[in-house]
């Protein structure tokens, strides 16, 4: 988050999941029912409640210092049905899928620091590029 244009001078906060004993970084584990996948398969619900992460806004510095923070969230995926299909076999990377529409309505708090953030909700939420569809890269990559 930033106060003023997008520049590291103006960046406020920045939060992500702490990084995990295995060294993983900005991954969390879903919880059983926090994907739900439509039948037909076309639309794709993503909702977490007070998912454990550190708000560091100096990041990557390495004095930055890390405080302990909540988000919640809901992200909704919608396909279009255009379909969408990205082979690199130099690279090892595969994409199948489909363009979507994207909304996601979000809540941060620090409480430590007396923060709260909250998006709009849900309906006023519109993005300009989403995908969905599944992904296969690196030693998984079978051309």
């Amino acid at each position: 988050m930033f106060r003023g244009p997008a520049v590291s001078a103006n960046q406020i906060h920045d939060l992500h999941p702490p990084i995990a004993p295995s060294g993983l970084y900005w991954v969390v584990s879903v919880p059983e029912h926090g994907l739900i996948i439509s039948p037909d398969g076309n639309t794709f619900t993503l909702e977490m409640q007070n998912v454990p992460v550190v708000d560091q806004p100096r990041w990557p510095a390495l004095d930055s210092i890390a405080t302990p923070a909540r988000m919640t969230f809901k992200m909704v995926w919608k396909s279009t049905g255009e379909p969408v299909k990205n082979d690199d076999s130099s690279r090892h990377f595969r994409f199948i899928g489909t363009r979507a529409s994207c909304q996601l309505e979000a809540k941060v708090e620090v409480s430590s620091i007396g923060f709260s953030w909250k998006s709009d909700p849900l309906s006023a939420s519109k993005c300009d590029f989403a995908i969905m569809g599944e992904e296969v890269n690196g030693r998984y990559y079978d051309s």
